[in-house]
């Protein structure tokens, strides 16, 4: 996949008006406005599926022959895209594809579904000491599996959480809806009050309460068993897990327990292009099997959203030099001048794909040492869709390299196609003896990664004929 340069000329009037804008939303804020609650990210926690569910790469495709369902050429492709895509050997598949006789139905998708859920959450309860009687938003976010009563009903009734919890259940948005479900979080953490001189309103959602996420994807249901080419990406490169991840609003959080505290969440939604609405898509193929298809339109989609989004991040996480710079470039009308995006203290991208962040690191210019959380989240665990930002998180907080006052920017890209950036900050000197963090006792290990950011990308990358 090859990401060009951010799209961030815009002409210097522009710029005028922005920074026009921006000083008309702080006198907004300081004079007319009460300040926005702040939400604070207390802790989190990523599944980590049984030993006995680790599955090699080898091992996967006779899985998938065992089936009986791929030609041997399909089996070929299937293994070149996971040596291209970055996967290892010590992923997870889900615990009905490793029996002798693998049965795919709503049972086995549902006992996935408990076994990920109720594992991530057990786990952050714990470590949080929270009551889940106290939370009070739910949201949960899962693409491809949508049963009848939802995950988050499942989620209530396993954990008796109380009548008036606020309960939502995102489906079909791919791999950005962790950060989306973080930015509905903090829509509905938020107590906003609004003085006009004619009248006044106020707006009040939820104060001095939990919001408590659990991102996850349904592996055992999003299986493709046909000759599709188009089809079998997902295959080889999704595989279990989840996280559960616990804000709040309150104010005394900041200075007693919590970790981060969100500052910017930054969106872009490009479905309104067929083109990108089209890119990844659910659907049939000739003899109604379902499988999601991957087109050689994600390209241009997936270009456009991250620049997008980019641009949009852009004036809030630059610093005010960076800002200068591309200004006096624009005026004296010198070569194209790309910000420094490698001045925040960390960026940790969704794992799409090595190819995808080769291409991110060659465009933006980060180091081998500041990509190695993604490369290294995708070859231990996979890609685990809207929850692997969480697993790579997590590994910089095991290799202790998160310190107080550090910013952290998660980027995740998918269907939609959609981008969206989350930068929060670090209130305390994180502890590297988490019993619970996934990498415990892993991430001192030699991993042997391919950091050629020059490695050519995965043919579904490459541009449309």
């Amino acid at each position: 996949m090859s990401i060009s340069q951010p799209i961030l000329e815009f002409p210097i009037i522009m710029w005028l008006i922005f920074l026009v804008l921006i000083f008309i939303w702080g006198l907004r804020v300081n004079i007319i406005k009460k300040p926005s609650q702040k939400v604070f990210l207390i802790d989190f926690a990523c599944y980590k599926p049984l030993a006995s569910q680790m599955c090699t790469k080898e091992k996967s495709l006779e899985i998938a022959k065992s089936m009986g369902n791929y030609s041997e050429e399909m089996l070929d492709i299937m293994r070149m895209a996971m040596d291209k895509v970055g996967l290892g050997d010590s992923t997870y598949l889900p615990k009905t594809l490793l029996t002798n006789s693998p049965n795919l139905c709503l049972e086995t998708s549902l006992k996935e579904a408990q076994d990920v859920m109720f594992g991530a959450l057990d786990i952050l309860f714990e470590k949080t000491k929270i009551d889940p009687k106290d939370v009070g938003i739910l949201i949960v976010n899962c693409s491809v599996f949508d049963p009848v009563p939802s995950l988050s009903c499942m989620i209530v009734n396993h954990y008796k959480m109380n009548e008036n919890v606020l309960s939502y259940n995102l489906g079909g948005m791919g791999c950005t809806a962790g950060l989306l479900a973080v930015r509905l979080a903090n829509q509905l953490l938020q107590v906003s009050q609004y003085i006009n001189s004619a009248f006044t309103f106020v707006q009040q959602v939820h104060e001095s309460t939990y919001a408590l996420i659990l991102s996850t994807e349904n592996t055992s249901h999003c299986c493709y068993f046909g000759n599709d080419q188009s089809k079998i990406i997902p295959n080889c490169t999704f595989r279990v897990g989840g996280a559960a991840i616990l804000l709040s609003n309150h104010p005394s959080h900041r200075r007693n327990s919590c970790k981060y505290e969100l500052l910017h969440d930054v969106h872009y939604h490009g479905a309104s292009s067929d083109r990108s609405y089209k890119s990844v898509f659910l659907e049939e193929d000739d003899h109604g099997l379902i499988g999601v298809s991957i087109t050689k339109d994600l390209l241009i989609a997936a270009t456009h959203a991250i620049e997008t989004n980019l641009t949009l991040l852009a004036p809030f996480i630059l610093p005010l030099s960076e800002k200068l710079l591309f200004l006096k470039n624009f005026i004296m009308r010198r070569k194209k001048y790309v910000p420094n995006f490698t001045k925040i203290d960390h960026f940790l991208p969704h794992v799409g794909g090595l190819p995808v962040l080769n291409q991110l690191q060659k465009k933006l210019g980060f180091t081998d040492l500041a990509m190695e959380p993604s490369k290294i989240s995708l070859r231990r665990f996979g890609n685990t869709s809207s929850s692997s930002i969480w697993y790579i998180l997590a590994y910089a907080e095991a290799k202790g390299r998160i310190k107080k006052g550090d910013k952290i920017w998660q980027m995740a890209f998918g269907s939609g196609f959609k981008c969206s950036s989350v930068i929060w900050r670090t209130i305390r000197n994180v502890d590297t003896n988490d019993m619970k963090n996934p990498w415990k006792e892993e991430s001192d290990a030699l991993i042997d990664l391919d950091l050629d950011i020059n490695a050519p990308p995965h043919d579904y990358f490459q541009p449309p004929n």
